[in-house]
């Protein structure tokens, strides 16, 4: 059954579902207040129907026989000034999973259907209160996992993507005016002032767009996060390394070579950056069945690590084993650290500036430079990138994907012009460019990429 986005008024559980103290039952649609009417009720006999837009107003949902469910507070929101540009009602209850439960189903009771993942911003998009890109930012707002990936979604639900995306738009709409007077005149050649002005247009939406996309490696790290593996030969301190940098005893610390046996894996939040950060067994010759797969699945991290923190033991001499990890890792970005400060130095740190320009000292166990290995991870990482608040930061895949393509057809219409190749060559990927823009903020879709995007969402946003 196609479903009526229009007509339909939805509702579904809008808070994490389990123990809270407050839980919020939210429907949305032209029957929304008459569905709350019925099974809402207040001490004045008032119905949600007569409440102000914007008031809460406190009462009992009832069962069909008139038992309290639960006591509850209700808001309205009315349209067009809502989340949705519909009328809206949100259903304030306890958040017992039972209690949330019971009032949805009364709602569910009264001609109102559960809402689809996402519904509730799809229905914002497709009503014209927020555009497509911004209705993404909703879904990275719910699953930033550090405050730099909130601030990115943040800005873009604010519009900082989509404005500079219309700026740059509205530069391509005035080439293709200019071009498009000049193709009606096929026997005469465009005039110099004229192709002067389309290509300061297309230079100046090209320059923007290729900044942004220079700053996009930064929005994606700030949004995905980096790979880091920590190896180094057994009993070399990588768990307490591990430890050190949860600040907090997440790895089994003893002096006995090999106590890791397989990898260990958390994120954590360096200076804003989500770092997902694998403490990998120590790569020795397996003495057993497990040890050989601990291992394998070592070697597979550090292959597909963005950064490998190698760790030496600063108490012991070089041997063949650090050797030969020094050698696996050639071509791979490394921090070198040597391990136990603390204890008399016995590593023979002239080897190793042989093969590292910068080395790291630190112990793990006494806490000390810790945050000097953090700063590596994240100089690591920026290093020779654009700053993230230099320009509009691109975090979504599927942005980037776009942008590119756009990078491409205006570059192309730049040169095509500069050569003076056919005005419809020039403005056929002018156009193309422009669709590419209405691709990512949403003048131009298909129902299958609404499907697939807002199928991410939970059901209750």
């Amino acid at each position: 059954m196609k479903t009526d986005y229009f007509n339909d008024t939805i509702a579904a559980i809008s808070t994490s579902q389990g123990q809270a103290g407050i839980g919020i039952v939210r429907l949305s649609g032209k029957y929304a207040l008459e569905a709350a009417g019925k099974i809402f009720f207040v001490k004045d006999g008032t119905k949600p129907k007569q409440f102000k837009s914007y008031t809460m107003r406190y009462g009992w949902i009832k069962d069909k026989d008139g038992q309290v469910i639960d006591e509850a507070i209700l808001s309205v929101m009315r349209a067009p000034r809502s989340y949705t540009k519909e009328d809206i009602v949100e259903i304030n209850c306890h958040g017992g999973i039972v209690s949330l439960r019971k009032v949805l189903d009364r709602v569910l009771e009264n001609g109102v259907r559960l809402a689809e993942p996402g519904e509730f911003t799809k229905r914002a998009f497709l009503n014209g209160r927020i555009d497509l890109a911004q209705a993404e930012a909703v879904l990275d707002i719910i699953s930033a996992k550090t405050d730099s990936a909130l601030k990115i979604s943040t800005e873009q639900l604010k519009g900082a993507l989509s404005h500079s995306i219309n700026r740059m738009r509205k530069g391509l709409l005035d080439s293709l005016a200019i071009l498009e007077a000049n193709i009606d005149f096929p026997d005469e050649d465009i005039e110099t002032a004229n192709k002067t002005q389309i290509d300061c247009k297309l230079n100046k939406a090209h320059n923007e767009l290729k900044n942004i996309l220079d700053a996009s490696y930064a929005g994606r790290v700030l949004r995905e996060g980096i790979h880091v593996v920590i190896c180094g030969k057994p009993n070399v301190g990588k768990s307490s390394l591990l430890n050190a940098l949860l600040k907090q005893e997440r790895s089994i610390v003893t002096p006995i070579a090999g106590t890791t046996r397989d990898t260990i894996e958390e994120i954590i939040d360096i200076k804003g950056i989500p770092v997902r950060i694998v403490d990998t067994a120590g790569i020795i010759e397996p003495r057993d069945l497990v040890e050989r797969k601990a291992i394998q699945r070592s070697k597979k991290h550090i292959a597909l690590a963005d950064l490998v923190i190698l760790v030496f033991d600063g108490s012991r001499k070089l041997d063949t084993q650090d050797l030969m990890l020094m050698r696996n890792l050639k071509g791979k970005p490394v921090i070198a650290m040597v391990n136990k400060i603390d204890l008399k130095q016995k590593i023979e740190k002239d080897k190793l500036k042989k093969y590292f320009q910068h080395i790291l000292e630190i112990s793990a166990k006494k806490f000390k430079n810790i945050g000097i290995l953090e700063k590596a991870i994240v100089d690591a990482v920026h290093a020779g990138r654009v700053k993230a608040s230099e320009h509009v930061l691109v975090s979504n895949s599927r942005h980037i994907a776009i942008l590119k393509a756009a990078e491409k057809f205006i570059a192309e219409a730049r040169v095509s012009l500069d050569n003076n190749l056919s005005l419809e060559l020039v403005s056929q990927d002018i156009k193309d460019a422009i669709g590419c823009f209405d691709d990512i903020i949403g003048k131009r879709f298909s129902e299958d990429l609404l499907e697939k995007i807002f199928s991410e969402f939970c059901i209750g946003k």
